[in-house]
């Protein structure tokens, strides 16, 4: 039973930075995590990215402006001709078969604003900024993830601790016994097999004490990584008493409707309503209305001149071979795709509020259960000692109490810390913050 309790020891899942010997908090190593973590950071890139596509959107109500300019010769009758027309050059003693070489340096500038694209430009507005909230919950929903693992991998680093701790008690106890065993045996009054007996399960509780060191080194080191930090070599100290996590309230709700996932896709839902209604734009016109200022000078007829010319443009879609067609049934196929993905996590996120719920039920009943224990067990352990000491007690008898005692210890360390880590997972759950500032 105590190796199957033992074996148990969580595999834990996170953790730390160049920590020093400071002391950490949850709401320092919470804080720490938020500030460094890469995937914190992604997601706060992710809504950089998504502004900066709000932006490009945007400028669909800004005037476009171009400026265009180049110099060219020829000896071609038309395009001499043309460039003759430009300089206002025009006139009857020009050779129009052979204008000989003309040269022409132009600079245009042009100013085109839309009036009307089929509502293309607020469609598509609209879902960039639903795409920014999205991010933004993307975010959301990693910090509370980011938070919850943090405050659990030090729960474990903990209860990993309080292994040790018991499980060093264990062998001082199972030494002194040992040491008491050998005097008897000295004396005759205890059998060679029950000296060696104790001493099995002594080194059997020092194999446990090794491996449940190597646990806590591993949580150590996970901490480190979960807070995105470089791995040192430097003790990491935990408060003893932590207001944060003691001031965890069970939640009375199960409403989940606040779980950034779930608020995500909705705004992706938002998203791609809008990206139908912007491919739908493409069957309708685009009208612009724009003003072209025209300089140019050329140096074969030394002549120059300057040219406007404004007005409004109407292009109509007639025929694009089924283009405009085929992206509002892809439009139009996404936003079911997104309809059924928020489906599937409204049920999903439903099962694991109750998966939640039920597990933090019965961590405090383990707690409840192993805290009643650990007191019968002390009490058991106590008289069993003071029998064996008085030779009234066999020796499997007394390993049994002291095996007993060292599993109702540890039981009680882990029910401990699965009542809080089962506790932030109900929180998670139902898109509640670990901590209160997030």
């Amino acid at each position: 039973m105590l190796l199957r309790t033992c074996a148990l020891l969580p595999i834990l899942v996170a953790s730390a930075a160049p920590l020093g010997a400071a002391v950490w908090t949850v709401d320092d190593a919470v804080a720490t995590a938020l500030r460094q973590n890469p995937d914190a950071q992604a997601a706060r890139h992710r809504i950089e990215a998504c502004e900066a596509m709000l932006a490009q959107v945007n400028s669909a109500w800004q005037p476009q402006i171009y400026l265009t300019g180049g110099y060219a010769q020829t000896n071609n009758a038309l395009v001499g001709l043309i460039f003759t027309m430009y300089q206002r050059n025009f006139g009857p003693n020009l050779n129009f078969n052979r204008p000989g070489w003309v040269d022409d340096l132009n600079a245009t500038g042009t100013l085109v604003y839309n009036l009307y694209s089929g509502g293309q430009p607020t469609a598509r507005r609209d879902a960039a900024r639903a795409g920014t909230r999205a991010a933004e919950q993307d975010l959301r929903a990693v910090q509370l993830q980011l938070a919850a693992e943090v405050v659990k991998v030090m729960l474990n680093l903990r209860k990993a601790r309080e292994q040790i701790a018991a499980l060093e008690a264990g062998v001082k106890v199972y030494a002194a016994n040992v040491a008491n065993a050998r005097l008897r045996f000295e004396a005759g009054q205890m059998l060679k097999a029950d000296l060696l007996s104790l001493e099995v399960q002594t080194a059997r509780t020092r194999e446990l004490l090794s491996s449940a060191r190597h646990a806590a080194a591993l949580a150590a080191r996970l901490f480190t990584f979960v807070l995105g930090s470089t791995p040192t070599d430097d003790p990491i100290e935990l408060a003893e008493s932590d207001p944060a996590l003691a001031g965890l309230a069970i939640p009375t709700t199960r409403d989940f409707s606040q779980r950034p996932e779930l608020r995500r896709l909705q705004e992706r839902l938002r998203m791609a309503e809008s990206l139908v209604v912007a491919a739908r734009g493409g069957n309708r016109p685009n009208v612009n209305a724009y003003v072209s200022g025209q300089y140019d000078q050329g140096w074969h007829f030394g002549r120059h001149a300057e040219s406007l010319q404004g007005g409004i443009t109407v292009e109509f879609n007639v025929f694009d071979g089924g283009r405009t067609n085929g992206k509002v049934r892809q439009a139009a196929a996404e936003l079911a795709q997104v309809k059924d993905e928020l489906r599937k996590t409204e049920l999903s996120l439903g099962l694991e509020v109750e998966r939640a719920r039920l597990a933090h039920a019965d961590a405090q009943e383990r707690l409840r259960v192993t805290t009643g224990a650990v007191a019968q067990a002390e009490e058991s352990a106590a008289l069993s000692r003071a029998r064996f000491e008085k030779g009234a007690l066999l020796t499997a008898e007394l390993i049994g109490s002291e095996s007993r005692l060292l599993e109702t210890q540890i039981s009680r360390a882990l029910a401990a810390a699965d009542e809080r880590i089962a506790l932030i997972d109900l929180r998670r759950a139902l898109g509640l913050p670990t901590l209160p500032q997030l």
